[in-house]
């Protein structure tokens, strides 16, 4: 497959709401391949995840990196996990205050709350249904990239700027 553009903060499209997938254009080849260049992006930049917007492409698809509980080969990773249309509801209001970076802000890391527990409701690749909750890294990153959809940057949560940190600063004084 091939790796897309990232936009970077300034684009438009980043601050565009997204557009809904029809279950007609979700089953165009053209389409399915698109997620495939998106996972192929997510990888080859390291992502924990990407949503469409980010690539250039103003729907409401997002794919994430689902990470493994082991240090067994690549091969074994668990296959992305891809969002269309997804919808999330916070559940219970308890807040989490954690880092966050971006791929469409580069080499720039910031602290801001998310939502501890999330559920989500959304159609997979093929189109079915799925619901399911999620909560810690991976609450957050769902949250972080249907932000993407709504125009919404991690910036844009951050309650002032005083963690904003270069990337450096964040592994040499905040990395776990």
């Amino acid at each position: 497959m091939g790796i897309l553009k990232v936009a970077q903060m300034g684009n438009p499209v980043l601050r565009q709401v997204a557009e809904i997938v029809t279950i007609e254009e979700l089953q165009e080849p053209g389409f399915q391949d698109f997620i495939d260049d998106m996972i192929d992006t997510m990888f080859e930049y390291e992502g924990a995840g990407l949503a469409a917007p980010q690539v250039h492409e103003s729907t409401r698809v997002i794919v994430i990196r689902q990470s493994r509980d082991d240090e067994e080969e690549e091969a074994s990773d668990p296959a992305p996990l891809v969002l269309v249309n997804p919808d999330l509801e916070e559940m219970g209001g308890a807040q989490e205050v954690d880092w966050e970076g971006c791929l469409s802000i580069p080499e720039i890391r910031g602290q801001l709350p998310r939502a501890a527990r999330i559920r989500v409701k959304a159609l997979d690749r093929e189109g079915r249904a799925i619901v399911f909750e999620a909560g810690g890294f991976l609450g957050r990153v769902i949250q972080h990239e249907v932000d993407h959809l709504d125009g919404v940057l991690y910036l844009d949560r951050m309650d002032g700027l005083a963690t904003l940190t270069f990337l450096t600063e964040f592994r040499r004084y905040h990395a776990e």
